[in-house]
């Protein structure tokens, strides 16, 4: 099988290696549009089985508003190179620290705006935890307080059932198999279609998804921990979200004092089921905290 061509970024945008103290990743960085008064950076941290090309449907709308948004493949996920079989390397305080790197290497424009979608949500938190002075703001997308819930511990069980007896080829043939593809491989109006998204399954390190999949199935709740901060929180998801139900993230921002928006129309993927107003949330949330 001839593999598809590399998903090309969207206008305006360029896709390079983004160098940092803790190695290089892959990101997809998107300048501020030519007639917008810049107004800062941000940093985009994909979830499960996700990568940076998650965020593609919002760059262009937050770089009219005047952001500069920066999408990165984790280490390990799609474009961002990882050990295949050391799952100690994908520990969320190195993930944390990888987060703090690429903030850094960001950072001569002053502190960046963070935003996390699902388990990016959890490693933002982490990273914030260690670190809060290198943002000025976190937004935590379909990103809940603590586990996910029983139905997608489940299934993240099957899926490291199965990375520990099959290839990652064998295994993404198994999901199509089930006819669901789209559930592992993330929406495909995202990645351009059945085989991009096929190219980002196979280029994940199978390490990375057993041991960030046991992540998500053992969180504690950090929420009093993150309260404690002093940074701006946005809390937004859909009207729907099957990984963390929607009355529990209502209670994680109040907890938290922070900005709560549902974006209507939406479920797990706000960022991909509806980009557009998903933007208008997170950029009106950020003009009322301007990085200093």
């Amino acid at each position: 099988m001839t593999s598809p061509a590399p998903l090309a970024p969207p206008p305006g945008a360029r896709a390079y290696p983004l160098r940092t103290a803790r190695g290089e990743f892959a990101v997809v960085d998107a300048p501020v549009a030519p007639d917008a008064e810049p107004r800062g950076v941000a940093l985009l941290l994909p979830g499960f089985t996700g990568s940076k090309e998650d965020f593609h449907l919002m760059h262009e709308p937050l770089a009219a508003r005047g952001y500069r948004t920066v999408a990165v493949d984790g280490r390990g996920q799609f474009e961002s190179k990882g050990p295949a079989d050391d799952e100690t390397a994908y520990a969320q305080g190195e993930l944390a620290r990888d987060v703090l790197a690429q903030a850094e290497a960001l950072g001569p424009d002053g502190p960046v705006h963070l935003l996390g979608h699902s388990l990016g949500g959890q490693i933002a938190r982490a990273a914030v935890l260690l670190d809060h002075s290198p943002f000025a703001s976190l937004t935590l997308v379909s990103s809940g307080p603590a586990e996910i819930s029983t139905a997608q511990q489940a299934r993240v069980k099957l899926l490291r059932d199965a990375l520990a007896v099959l290839s990652m080829a064998e295994v993404w043939e198994a999901i199509c198999a089930m006819g669901a593809p789209e559930d592992v491989g993330g929406p495909a109006r995202g990645l351009g279609g059945p085989e991009q998204l096929r190219r980002r399954w196979l280029g994940h390190s199978p390490a990375q998804l057993v041991a960030t999949g046991q992540q998500l199935c053992a969180e504690p709740d950090r929420v009093g921990e993150l309260a404690a901060v002093p940074l701006p929180c946005h809390v937004l998801s859909g009207t729907r979200d099957e990984t963390w139900p929607v009355p529990l993230l209502d209670e994680m921002a109040r907890r938290l004092g922070a900005r709560r928006t549902v974006v209507p129309g939406a479920e797990h993927s706000p960022n991909l089921d509806q980009p557009l107003p998903t933007a208008r949330a997170v950029a009106g949330f950020w003009d009322e905290h301007p990085a200093r």
